[in-house]
C-alpha cells in the first residue's frame, strides 16, 4: 500500500470511515439504552475536529428497519449538531447526481441545497437492518435524506441486473470514484456474480487516473456454500474496499493477493452480541487519498462500553475439579468468581478517563462442563454483580462439548474453537429452518405446490420486515399460477392426473431460480401494495364516519363514534358499538364497505344489488372462484340480480329473522322463475356461507402441505350444475 503525508490538504481527500453503529440497539435497556447515541456523537465529533471532507459509512446506521421516535430523534439532533455549519466544502461532484440518487425527490448531494448550510456531508449506503422495505421501498435513511443530512446512495432494486454508477469527487488534482451497493440477500448476490448480471460502470475518461473507492455491506466470512461473497467475486481495478456487516474490527487494510485490491473492515462500534469478535477494541477510520495513493489512520473510540471475555474449560483443571467431588460445584462457582473479578479489575485499570464512557463494563465467561460437571445456578450468580456490570444476567454461559466418536483422544483444544471469528459461526436464518423442516417432515406434510425456497423467503419477510401478508400472497400467487398452467394443459379432473402436473410443474419452477425470485418479488410487491391501499381505506372510512356521526346526530358520547379500523387485511372493516344516547336502529348495526355509515350499512344488509369486490378482499376460495371462465350465457344475467358479498358472513346473524325469511323467499323464487334457463349460478346465501366456512377451514389446513384447493376447485368447475339441483331441490321442499 502506497502511503502519503497529510500536509498537503489541497489535493488530499481526508474521508472519515465508519460502520454498523447500530443506533437503538437496546434502547429501552436502562443500563445500555444510550450507547449508541453516544458513540455517534463521538464519531461526528472526532469528524468535526478532523475537519474532513465528508463522513462515509457502511451500512446499519439503524438496528431496526423501523426505528423508535427517540432513535430518530437523537440520530436528526446530532446530524444538525455536528454536520450542519458555514465551513465550505472543498471537493466537488463530476458525475451525474440524477443517476446517482435516481431514486430520491431531491437528486443532488445535500451541500448542494440551497437551503440548506452543510459543512460535512454524510455518504452511506444501507445495511441489512435498515434496508429498504414497504410498498415504497423506502428506509430510515431516506427520512435522513430527505431532511438534506445524508446522502443515500449505492441502492438497487433490480434482481435481474445490477449496474453500480460511481459519484465521481474531484479535490485538486485527485479524483475518487465512489462505489456503493447496499445489503442484498447474499445468495441472490452470489448468484448474480457467478451470473454477470453485476457491472461496475467506469469514467469514459482518464478511468486509470481515479481512485476507486467501494462500500459494500454483505458477509465476508463463509457462513455457506454461496451465503456470502467472496472477495475474487470483485473487479480487480478497485483500490480500497470498505466492508461493512461484519463486527470484528479489522480496520488496517489488508491486500487481496489475487485480485491486487485492499479490504478494510472496520467493524461495528458497539456491541451488539457477546462474542470473541466483539471484544476486540473498536476503531473508525481517517482515509487520507490523494492521487492513487492512500493511508488510512486508527482512531479509537473512547466511549464504547468495554468488554472482556475469557473462556475455561473445567476439564483442563483435573487438580482443581473432580467430577465425583459432591462440593465440586461450589469449587467451580468458587473459580468463576475469581475470573470475573479479575476482568473487572481490568476494566477500571484500562478506563481511558473519557467522561462520556459508560463506567459498568460487559463480562462474558464462558465454561465448558464437558466431562461430568454439573453447572450452578446462573441467576443466583449474577445476582452478585447487579451494580457492577451492565449484563448480569448474560455473565456465564454454560455449554458442553459434543465428543466425536471417530476420536479415541478425550482432551478438547478449546483455543481452536475460540480461534475463530465470531463473523465464521453458524448463523441461524429462516429460511434454512424452513428448508431443514420440510426436507425431514413425513411425506404428508410436505409441500405439493409451494417450494422451500419460496415458503422460507415469505417467512423471513414475515419475521424480519413484519410483511404480515407476505406468505398470503405468495400462496395466493402460487395457487393462481398452477391455476393457469392446469387450464392451459387441459388437464382431466382426475386426481392422479393433477398430482402429477402439479409435481411437474413445481420441479420446473425449482430449477428456474430466477423464476421463482421473481415469483417471490412479485407477492412481495403485493403484499406492501396491499398494506399501503388498506391504511389508506382505513384512514378515508374514519374520516368519512367521523363526518357522518357529527352530521347526523346519532349521539355526543365518545362511545357513539365508529371504532377505528383495525384489521390490516381482508375487508378494513369497523363496528359503531351501540351506547348510551344513541338510537336502537343504529345500536348493533354493522358497517361494511369502506366509507359508508352505519345508516347505509343497515340498508345494505337489507336488499340485494350489484355489489363490486375488490380482487384484494376475496378468500382464498374467492380467488379460485375469480379465475372460472363463464360457463354459460345466462349467469352474467343472474349476477345482476343477486349478488351478496362476503361481508354477509358477520352480519347475517344481526339481521332479525323475518328478515331472513324474506331473504330467503326471494332467492327461492327467483330460482325457481330462472331454473330451466340457468346453467351456473351462486348458491343461495345461507347455504354459499356455510359452504364458504367448510372450504375456507379445509383450505387453511391444506396450505402449505397439498393441492387440496386446486383440486376442490377443478371438482366444483366440473360439478357446479349438479349441486346446484341439488340446493334448489332442498329449498323447494
Amino acid at each position: 500500500m502506497s502511503t502519503i503525508s497529510s500536509q498537503d490538504d489541497e489535493d488530499t481527500f481526508k474521508i472519515l470511515i465508519a460502520t454498523d453503529i447500530h443506533l437503538g440497539y437496546l434502547e429501552k435497556d436502562p443500563v445500555r439504552g444510550n450507547d449508541t447515541f453516544v458513540t455517534l456523537n463521538e464519531i461526528l465529533d472526532h469528524a468535526q475536529k478532523k475537519e474532513v471532507d465528508f463522513v462515509l459509512l457502511g451500512g446499519d446506521l439503524f438496528h431496526e428497519n423501523k426505528p423508535s421516535r427517540k432513535t430518530i430523534h437523537s440520530c436528526l439532533e446530532s446530524l444538525r449538531k455536528y454536520c450542519m455549519g458555514d465551513r465550505p466544502i472543498q471537493f466537488e461532484i463530476l458525475s451525474d447526481q440524477a443517476v446517482n440518487f435516481h431514486y430520491s425527490k431531491f437528486p443532488w448531494v445535500n451541500y448542494q441545497d440551497r437551503n440548506l448550510n452543510i459543512s460535512i456531508p454524510i455518504f452511506s449506503i444501507h445495511g441489512n437492518h435498515d434496508d429498504p422495505t414497504g410498498a415504497d421501498a423506502l428506509c430510515a435513511l431516506d427520512i435522513l435524506s430527505c431532511a438534506g443530512l445524508l446522502n443515500h446512495f449505492g441502492r438497487s432494486t433490480s434482481v435481474e441486473k445490477i449496474d453500480i454508477s460511481p459519484i465521481l469527487l474531484r479535490k485538486g488534482r485527485t479524483k475518487i470514484a465512489l462505489y456503493g451497493l447496499g445489503a442484498i440477500p447474499d445468495e441472490r448476490l452470489y448468484r448474480m456474480f457467478v451470473n454477470k448480471q453485476v457491472t461496475m460502470l467506469r469514467p469514459r475518461e482518464d478511468e486509470d487516473s481515479w481512485f476507486n473507492l467501494f462500500v459494500i455491506h454483505q458477509n465476508r466470512s463463509k457462513h455457506g456454500a454461496t451465503n456470502y461473497i467472496p472477495e475474487q467475486f470483485l473487479d480487480d481495478f478497485i483500490n480500497l474496499v470498505v466492508w461493512g456487516h461484519e463486527h470484528e474490527c479489522k480496520i488496517a487494510p489488508c491486500q487481496n493477493e489475487q485480485q491486487g485490491f485492499y479490504v478494510s473492515q472496520p467493524g461495528s462500534s458497539v456491541v451488539t452480541s457477546l462474542s470473541p469478535g466483539e471484544a476486540v477494541k473498536k476503531h473508525i477510520g481517517l482515509l487520507h487519498v490523494k492521487g492513487k495513493k492512500m493511508k488510512m489512520e486508527k482512531i479509537a473510540l473512547e466511549t464504547v462500553r468495554t468488554f472482556y471475555m475469557e473462556d475455561i474449560v473445567l476439564a483442563d483443571h483435573p487438580d482443581l475439579f473432580n467430577p465425583d467431588n459432591p462440593k465440586v460445584t461450589q469449587s467451580i462457582q468458587a473459580f468463576c468468581m475469581e475470573k470475573v473479578e479479575f476482568m473487572l479489575d481490568n476494566a477500571e485499570r484500562e478506563r481511558v478517563g473519557n467522561p462520556r464512557q459508560p463506567e459498568k463494563p460487559l463480562v462474558r465467561l464462558r465454561v465448558d462442563y464437558t466431562g461430568g460437571f454439573e453447572p450452578f445456578s446462573v441467576h443466583r450468580f449474577s445476582q452478585k454483580y447487579m451494580d457492577r456490570v451492565a449484563n448480569p444476567k448474560d455473565i456465564i454461559h454454560f455449554f458442553r462439548h459434543r465428543e466425536q466418536k471417530e476420536k479415541n483422544d478425550s482432551e478438547l483444544n478449546f483455543g481452536k474453537l475460540v480461534s475463530r471469528p465470531a463473523s465464521e459461526g453458524m448463523t441461524l436464518r429462516v429460511e434454512d429452518l424452513v428448508k431443514q423442516y420440510f426436507q425431514t417432515a413425513e411425506k404428508k406434510v410436505q409441500l405439493s405446490l409451494l417450494t422451500e425456497r419460496g415458503m422460507g423467503e415469505a417467512v423471513q419477510e414475515f419475521v424480519d420486515k413484519e410483511e404480515k401478508d407476505a406468505i398470503e400472497e405468495l400462496v395466493k400467487f402460487q395457487l393462481e399460477k398452477t391455476q393457469r398452467f392446469l387450464k392451459e394443459r387441459r388437464t382431466d379432473a382426475e386426481e392422479e392426473k393433477i398430482d402429477e402436473e402439479v409435481r411437474k410443474f413445481r420441479e420446473s419452477r425449482k430449477k428456474n431460480t430466477e423464476e421463482e425470485d421473481e415469483e417471490v418479488r412479485e407477492a412481495m410487491t403485493r403484499a406492501r401494495a396491499h398494506r399501503s391501499e388498506d391504511a389508506i381505506l382505513v384512514a378515508a372510512s374514519s374520516d368519512e364516519e367521523l363526518m357522518d356521526m357529527g352530521m347526523k346526530g346519532t349521539g355526543d358520547s365518545d362511545d357513539g363514534f365508529p371504532a377505528t379500523l383495525r384489521r390490516g387485511r381482508g375487508r378494513a372493516r369497523g363496528r359503531a358499538r351501540g351506547a348510551r344516547g344513541q338510537n336502537s336502529t343504529a345500536r348493533g348495526s354493522s358497517q361494511r364497505g369502506r366509507g359508508s355509515t352505519i345508516q347505509e350499512s343497515a340498508t345494505r344488509s337489507r336488499t340485494y344489488k350489484p355489489v363490486s369486490v375488490p380482487a384484494k378482499n376475496m378468500s382464498i376460495m374467492d380467488a379460485f372462484a375469480s379465475l372460472k371462465p363463464e360457463a354459460s350465457l345466462n349467469s352474467s344475467r343472474l349476477s345482476e340480480d343477486i349478488i351478496d358479498d362476503d361481508s354477509d358472513l358477520e352480519d347475517i346473524s344481526m339481521v332479525p329473522s323475518s328478515k331472513v325469511n324474506q331473504r330467503m323467499n326471494l332467492i327461492r323464487s327467483k330460482a325457481l322463475q330462472r331454473q330451466e334457463n340457468i346453467s351456473d349460478s351462486w348458491l343461495p346465501v345461507q347455504e354459499r356461507n356455510l359452504k364458504l366456512v367448510k372450504n375456507m377451514k379445509s383450505s387453511l389446513q391444506g396450505i402449505l402441505c397439498k393441492t387440496f384447493l386446486c383440486k376442490l376447485w377443478l371438482f366444483f368447475f366440473q360439478w357446479h350444475q349438479i349441486w346446484y339441483n341439488l340446493c334448489v331441490g332442498c329449498l323447494m321442499h
